[in-house]
């Protein structure tokens, strides 16, 4: 008989973390050829969703938590959850239920059929509209900088065979990106079409400046292309600007005149400089990330961890 875990991050979900595990309960209770566990991973929510956990892993043993010490991120609380769950299968999904957990058994028919990772596609989105826009923008970016296939989309409720788990473990620097680790361990990896649910109450964790954040991440964790892009823009840059010294010379000699007023001269600086500008942050971008890996900075900090046989007491 094979595993299944569920890891699930969770922030604010101290109302619909419930109905999460209740479906998952449900659905596999039609799966009788797999056994599971869910692993419940609370990222220092600010509300109750601790004693959310604390209830349903006293309640079930099929349930265990980690409750990290402060709020890591959702990549870092999926690395915690892969820590401590022991399934052939791992599926991740969301705490608000907008991932329909029962319909899980299209993804472990795809990892039957031979896939090693089975990423849910929807066939509606149901969240705002610059949260769409951002997962196109992140879907390009992750084509051009981690070589992901167009085809493919990649989202939060995915179903992965154990080995590329156990090959995202020994990534155990700071700026874990789940996506990254995924796509540079196999490339047998597909989409099976679901339903996306709305979102029953509250909102996306995730602001504007986060998802910032977190492409940045990615992108400077898996790739050096930013920093080729960078070379590229900046050799344009310096080609444009001896153009324009051979323009204003030739200009001199055979009209006879200078350069009309410091405009022009403005505008080059200000787009040189900001050329320059972008060049060096990037590279700081990455000089910093070198400078916390070399310092041990820890991808979370586990404050406690809860089973079945000490919360039932």
């Amino acid at each position: 008989m094979q595993k299944l875990s569920y890891v699930i991050p969770c922030y604010r979900s101290e109302h619909t973390l419930a109905a999460v595990v209740e479906e998952i309960t449900r659905t596999m209770a039609a799966l009788p050829q797999y056994d599971y566990e869910i692993v419940l991973v609370n990222d220092c929510s600010p509300d109750g969703t601790l004693n959310t956990i604390r209830s349903l892993v006293a309640a079930d043993p099929h349930v265990q938590g980690v409750d990290l010490a402060r709020n890591f991120g959702q990549h870092a609380a999926l690395m915690a959850g892969f820590h401590q769950c022991s399934g052939d299968i791992i599926v991740c999904l969301d705490d608000d239920g907008q991932t329909p957990a029962d319909e899980v058994g299209k993804l472990l028919d795809k990892i039957e059929a031979g896939y090693d990772v089975v990423y849910a596609s929807y066939d509606n989105k149901r969240q705002a509209g610059w949260r769409n826009l951002g997962s196109w923008v992140n879907s390009k970016m992750t084509e051009i900088m981690l070589g992901k296939p167009p085809e493919l989309v990649v989202n939060s409720y995915f179903a992965a065979r154990r080995f590329v788990v156990d090959e995202m473990l020994r990534y155990e620097h700071c700026y874990p990106y789940v996506i990254g680790l995924v796509l540079r361990s196999t490339k047998h990896i597909c989409n099976v079409p679901v339903h996306h649910r709305a979102r029953e109450e509250g909102r996306s964790g995730y602001t504007l400046g986060k998802l910032l954040g977190l492409w940045m991440n990615g992108f400077t964790s898996f790739s050096v292309k930013p920093l080729r892009i960078a070379s590229y823009f900046g050799t344009l840059s310096a080609v444009a600007g001896f153009l324009y010294m051979i323009y204003i010379i030739i200009n001199h000699f055979t009209r006879h005149t200078a350069p009309l007023g410091w405009a022009s001269t403005t505008a080059l600086l200000l787009l040189l400089g900001g050329v320059i500008l972008l060049v060096l942050g990037l590279i700081g971008e990455y000089v910093g990330r070198i400078y916390m890996c070399a310092n041990n900075a820890p991808q979370y900090v586990a404050r406690e961890y809860l089973h079945h046989e000490e919360a039932s007491r």
